[in-house]
C-alpha cells in the first residue's frame, strides 16, 4: 500500500507569552542571551521558561484508503498535528509529507470568509482545493442537499448558527473529491443525527472511494466503528499505534480510568430548585478493570455522589436519569420508586447509587439529577450535570460493534428449525 502521509522526527514548539520585545539595556540583553545558551536543547531548539512542546519526535505513516484515528486527552498534541499536515502551521523539527489533495475540517469558522453567502463560500472553498468551476457546479446540488441549507445557500454565513455552518462545512470538505481528509473534534457540535450522517460519508470516502481519513475525535464508540486502526498521543509524543480495539484499550485504561476516579464538581450545570441542598460533586464507574472503569453496554453503573445540606432534613426524591443527545429520557434511577428516604445531615454528605445493569447501547449520554425533599420541594435539579460514555465491552477487549439502532441494548439469539 502506498502513503498517503508520512512524518519523521515531527515536533513543534510554542513561546509562551507577549512577543513585543522588552526595552532594556545592552547588560539585560547580554544576560539574557547567555540565559538562552544555557538552556540550549540537544536538537537544537531553544527550550525552557516561556516554551512548551506542543508535539516532540512524533513519526508514522498512513497508507492510501487508510481511515485512522487519532486520539488522546485535550492537550495531547491532536488538534496540532493536524495543522501541520494542513500546512497551516510550519514544523519546528522533523518533516511531514502528504501526498495528495487535503480538505480539512479543523474548527468552526475555519476557511469560510463570514461576510460572503453559502454559495460564494462553496465556489471558493473549489477554487482553493484548485477546481474548476464546472466540477465545482456539477457538485453544487449535491453538497446543499448533504448539508440541508437549501433556504439559506444566499445568506451570508455570518447569520448561520453554529449547526449550520458545520453542516455546510463538513459538506464541503467531503464532497469537494479531496483525496486526503483530516477531521477534527467539530462533528461534536452537530447533533446526533448530522454526526451518524457525517460517519456514514466518511465511511463511503474511504471504503468506495479508496480515500484517506484521519479523524480526531474523544467519541471512542466513533473511532472504533470508522478506523481500523489509531494513533495515540499523550502529552504531544506518540506512544503508541496499532490497531483500533487495542489502542483505544490503552487510552481507556490511561485516561478514562483516571478521570472518573476524580471527583467531578458540578458548580457549571445550569440548574433550578430552592439550593437548601446540593449536589456538589461526583465520581462514577463500572467497578471493572476490563473497561478501565468506564461505564460499558450491560453493565452497572456506581455513582458516588456528594451533597451539601444547610440544615438536618430528610429528602425522599433522590434521582439519576440519563438521556439521549435529543433529550430522552432512557434511565430513571430514583428513591421514590423504592420507597427509601435518605436523611441528610448538616454539612456534607455521602450517598452511594448503584444501577445494576445498564441496558443502552455504546453512545455518549447526557446525566441528569434532582433532589427532592419529602414535601415535593425542589432543593436541587440539573437535566445536564455532565456528559457520560457508555463504551462497548467484548468478552476480547474493546472492539467495534455494528451500528445498533435505537439506544437501549438487546441481546437476543436466532436459531433455524426444521419446518
Amino acid at each position: 500500500m502506498s502513503s498517503a502521509i508520512q512524518a519523521e522526527g515531527l515536533g513543534k514548539l510554542y513561546h509562551v507569552g507577549s512577543l513585543v520585545p522588552r526595552q532594556d539595556t545592552l547588560r539585560d540583553a547580554l544576560a539574557r542571551g547567555a540565559r538562552r545558551l544555557a538552556r540550549w536543547s540537544r536538537d537544537g531548539s531553544r527550550d525552557g521558561e516561556g516554551t512548551f512542546w506542543a508535539l516532540r519526535e512524533v513519526a508514522f505513516e498512513v497508507g492510501r484508503g487508510e481511515v485512522v484515528g487519532l486520539i488522546g486527552n485535550n492537550g495531547a498534541g491532536k488538534s496540532t498535528l493536524l495543522k501541520i499536515l494542513a500546512r497551516i502551521t510550519e514544523p519546528t523539527t522533523g518533516w511531514a509529507r502528504v501526498e495528495g489533495r487535503i480538505g480539512s475540517l479543523l474548527e468552526v469558522g475555519t476557511g469560510f470568509h463570514s461576510e460572503l453567502t453559502g454559495r460564494e463560500n462553496l465556489y471558493l472553498a473549489g477554487a482553493i482545493l484548485g477546481m474548476k468551476r464546472a466540477e465545482i457546479a456539477r457538485k453544487f446540488d449535491e453538497i446543499v442537499a448533504f448539508a440541508e441549507v437549501e433556504r439559506f445557500v444566499d445568506t451570508p454565513v455570518k447569520r448561520y448558527s453554529s449547526g449550520m455552518y458545520l453542516r455546510l462545512a463538513f459538506a464541503v470538505a467531503a464532497h469537494l473529491e479531496p483525496e486526503i481528509l483530516l477531521v477534527d473534534e467539530v462533528l461534536a457540535v452537530g447533533d446526533a443525527r448530522f454526526q451518524k450522517k457525517c460517519l456514514g460519508k466518511m465511511r463511503d470516502i474511504s471504503e468506495r472511494e479508496g480515500r484517506t481519513v484521519l479523524f480526531v475525535s474523544h467519541n471512542m464508540n466513533a473511532v472504533q466503528r470508522l478506523c481500523g486502526r489509531c494513533l495515540l498521543l499523550d502529552g504531544g509524543e506518540l506512544v503508541l499505534q496499532g490497531p483500533t480495539p487495542e489502542v483505544v484499550a490503552r487510552h481507556l485504561g490511561s485516561g478514562a480510568a483516571a478521570e472518573a476516579e476524580r471527583w467531578i464538581a458540578l458548580t457549571g450545570p445550569r440548574r433550578s430548585g430552592t439550593g437548601e441542598a446540593r449536589f456538589r460533586a461526583l465520581r462514577y464507574g463500572s467497578g471493572s478493570e476490563a473497561a478501565a472503569g468506564q461505564p460499558y453496554s450491560g453493565g452497572p453503573l456506581e455513582l458516588l455522589l456528594d451533597i451539601e445540606a444547610a440544615e438536618a432534613r430528610t429528602v425522599s426524591g433522590l434521582g439519576v436519569t440519563l438521556y439521549d443527545r435529543n433529550g430522552t429520557k432512557l434511565v430513571n434511577a430514583d428513591i421514590l420508586s423504592l420507597g427509601r428516604v435518605v436523611a441528610l445531615r448538616p454539612g456534607h454528605n455521602r450517598i452511594r447509587l448503584r444501577i445494576e445493569a445498564l441496558h443502552l447501547n455504546p453512545g455518549t449520554y447526557v446525566l441528569g439529577l434532582w433532589l427532592a425533599d419529602s414535601g415535593g420541594t425542589v432543593l436541587d435539579y440539573s437535566d445536564s450535570a455532565l456528559e457520560l460514555e457508555v463504551v462497548d465491552l467484548e468478552r476480547e477487549g474493546f472492539g467495534a460493534r455494528p451500528v445498533s439502532d435505537g439506544a437501549v441494548e438487546c441481546r437476543f439469539t436466532v436459531a433455524e428449525e426444521e419446518p
